[in-house]
């Protein structure tokens, strides 16, 4: 049996005042931790979210030892690709590598549908695992959004500037937006197995999206972004947009039918509310801070909860993910900060 289930973070995202500042780290889950690393010397990622309880230690592992007020399920945006016939790999210092890259629209039309009983079972088990047995904090569920996963299956992999991408996208909109709803309709049914089996919110993770302007956004991806959050609003868990360098996104995503927006360290709360901003926010120290001395870190950390206790729409998080040289003291030192500076 779990501890008294501590709620704090879903009722700060539904825009609720909360007794403090609530905080999880993206990423928190993995490779800055020393019993993950010795369990990648044993197993690939992918193995590692095949077999349940092995996932669910990872998941719960940070909150054990970070005190953080959710887990995110451990796995990768890329993990329910495989279903729709993706040949997808992650490679140690690449990432995700596709072998059988998107070039037309017969690829596109090849490309099948999920199951998530059949196609990813081992991932419904996780949550099961975690949500009833293991977590007394929300387990954050998640997917990758169709531009990010689009980018990777058309590139081949990793890019700079998603010049594939983008010239696709420019050149055959037809085959574009036939993309877009094979991918849009995986990440409604991925989501909505996914909350079936217990997660408690969504972040949808479109990492790479801030590489399109503005009007490219609303013409390319805006109605694809309406639509999924539209389906998902009706399984009344919170939802979170994340993407990186999408500061100029800011507003088009404010309109879209979500709960909380995730900032990174490029704009401050302050900014995003000046902006017009609604919705809660999430965020946004930059992780590269957590490399530097614990003064720089308490006065960058209070910064952040100086806004956020004055906005008190905010959950405390990081502008991206942890990385591996951030030592997992540091983090747990963050959250106690973060608790504490914020009570009310």
């Amino acid at each position: 049996m779990v501890d008294k289930f501590n709620d704090t973070i879903i009722r700060a995202y539904k825009g609720e005042q909360t007794d403090y500042t609530p905080a999880w780290f993206m990423r928190q889950a993995g490779r800055s931790q020393e019993e993950y690393r010795k369990l990648k010397e044993k197993y690939s990622l992918f193995e590692i979210t095949h077999q349940p309880e092995l996932c669910a230690y990872v998941t719960r592992l940070p909150v054990e030892q970070y005190d953080v007020d959710a887990a995110i399920l451990y796995k990768d945006i890329m993990s329910p690709l495989p279903a729709l016939g993706v040949d997808v790999d992650i490679k140690s210092g690449i990432g995700p590598v596709i072998a059988n890259p998107i070039k037309t629209v017969e690829d596109i039309e090849k490309l099948g549908m999920i199951d998530p009983e059949k196609d990813v079972p081992y991932v419904l088990e996780t949550i099961k695992i975690l949500t009833q047995e293991q977590l007394n904090v929300p387990l954050i569920g998640f997917s990758g959004a169709p531009f990010t996963l689009a980018s990777y299956m058309i590139e081949g992999g990793p890019s700079k500037n998603y010049a594939k991408t983008k010239a696709f996208m420019y050149r055959d909109s037809d085959a574009w937006f036939a993309l877009m709803d094979k991918l849009a309709d995986m990440t409604i049914t991925y989501v909505k197995a996914q909350i079936n089996a217990g997660a408690k919110a969504i972040q949808i993770f479109d990492s790479w999206v801030g590489a399109l302007n503005a009007r490219d956004y609303r013409i390319f991806i805006k109605p694809i972004m309406t639509r999924i959050f539209a389906e998902l609003r009706n399984e009344e868990v919170p939802l979170i947009m994340f993407g990186v360098g999408a500061s100029h996104l800011l507003m088009e995503w404010n309109d879209l039918p979500l709960d909380v927006i995730g900032l990174d360290w490029r704009t401050s709360i302050e900014e995003a509310r000046q902006l017009g901003v609604t919705k809660v926010l999430q965020g946004n120290l930059d992780p590269a801070i957590l490399l530097s001395d614990w003064d720089t870190i308490e006065t960058r950390a209070k910064e952040i909860l100086d806004q956020s206790i004055k906005d008190g729409r905010h959950v405390f998080n990081l502008g991206h993910g942890v990385t591996p040289d951030i030592k997992p003291a540091t983090l747990k030192k963050l959250t106690d900060l973060i608790h504490s500076y914020s009570k009310r």
